[in-house]
């Protein structure tokens, strides 16, 4: 049986570092996608995803590609492009799920936001999402359908799967952070319309959402904050985490375990989601 192949931005750190380990454990071949300056990073996720392929019980199931980096600008759709093509090509033309995880924060008060924050924000945070689906679905329908656009008559046979970074931002509005939850709504609307639109080539879409997650994303949104509302730097944090049910900050592997599961066959049935993985925030 081959192995399952799948490619995910921003994957050198975070979240989308944990994301590439959490599938290699699962027997998953994995390309990772991030900025040029974010090789050194990305080649030490390599070299972890290939201890975990000589555990005894991976490498008992046959061999696996090594891993492999290639750098890409998500907001740029002939670099994703590219990219998609370049690792799946190394992988035998082989490619199975697409994980858009790259992504920034944008924080301002709303009467603050420029144009050019509006730019950056939109074009990584929407349009990297955008261009990965194209370029991913392209693929899959290239080597997992040969070439065929006809529809399928029934959803049975899943040929790729996308799952999309969205935020819990994506479902409540947050203040000081309007354009990145302006964006994340965005992903969300465009994880639905996907999964209606590609549903009948095979291919499912969805999306996660995480929430206060103890990243280095997470310290810069918290000393940005403090720029704008004068508290002093972790106490942002603090009060942001008091609004969790289970009362800690997320973990990056409190989301590759949902990410797995979702890149998964036990998932073939779910499409257009948004799952929220947030420990139980309140928002009031």
């Amino acid at each position: 049986m081959t192995p399952k192949t799948a490619i995910i931005t921003g994957a050198a750190q975070g979240i989308g570092r944990s994301i590439a380990l959490r599938l290699a454990t699962k027997g998953f071949q994995i390309g990772i996608a991030d900025l040029e300056q974010q090789r050194g990073k990305a080649g030490e996720v390599i070299n972890e995803i290939k201890k975990i392929y000589a555990t005894d019980s991976l490498s008992a199931k046959g061999p696996l590609l090594p891993p492999v980096f290639y750098p890409v600008d998500v907001s740029d759709k002939s670099s994703v492009v590219e990219m998609v093509d370049a690792i799946a090509s190394k992988f035998d033309n082989h490619l199975d799920v697409m994980i858009n995880n790259a992504g920034i924060a944008s924080i301002s008060k709303l009467l603050d936001c420029t144009p050019e924050q509006l730019d950056k924000v939109m074009k990584i945070n929407v349009g990297g999402v955008l261009n990965g689906i194209q370029a991913a679905s392209k693929v899959f329908v290239k080597y997992n359908r040969n070439g065929s656009y006809e529809p399928y008559e029934n959803g049975n046979k899943i040929v790729g799967k996308i799952i999309n970074c969205c935020s819990i931002a994506g479902n409540e509005a947050f203040p000081i952070l309007p354009l990145y939850s302006a964006s994340k709504f965005a992903v969300k609307s465009l994880t639905q319309s996907a999964a209606k639109e590609l549903a009948p080539l095979g291919i499912t879409c969805n999306a996660y959402a995480p929430g206060i997650v103890l990243t280095k994303m997470w310290d810069h949104i918290d000393e940005e904050m403090h720029k704008v509302n004068g508290l002093p730097i972790g106490e942002n944090l603090k009060k942001s985490i008091e609004s969790i049910a289970l009362k800690r900050g997320e973990t990056p592997e409190d989301i590759s375990g949902l990410v797995a599961f979702l890149a998964g066959d036990e998932s073939d049935y779910i499409t257009g989601q948004n799952i929220s993985v947030d420990g139980g925030i309140c928002y009031n």
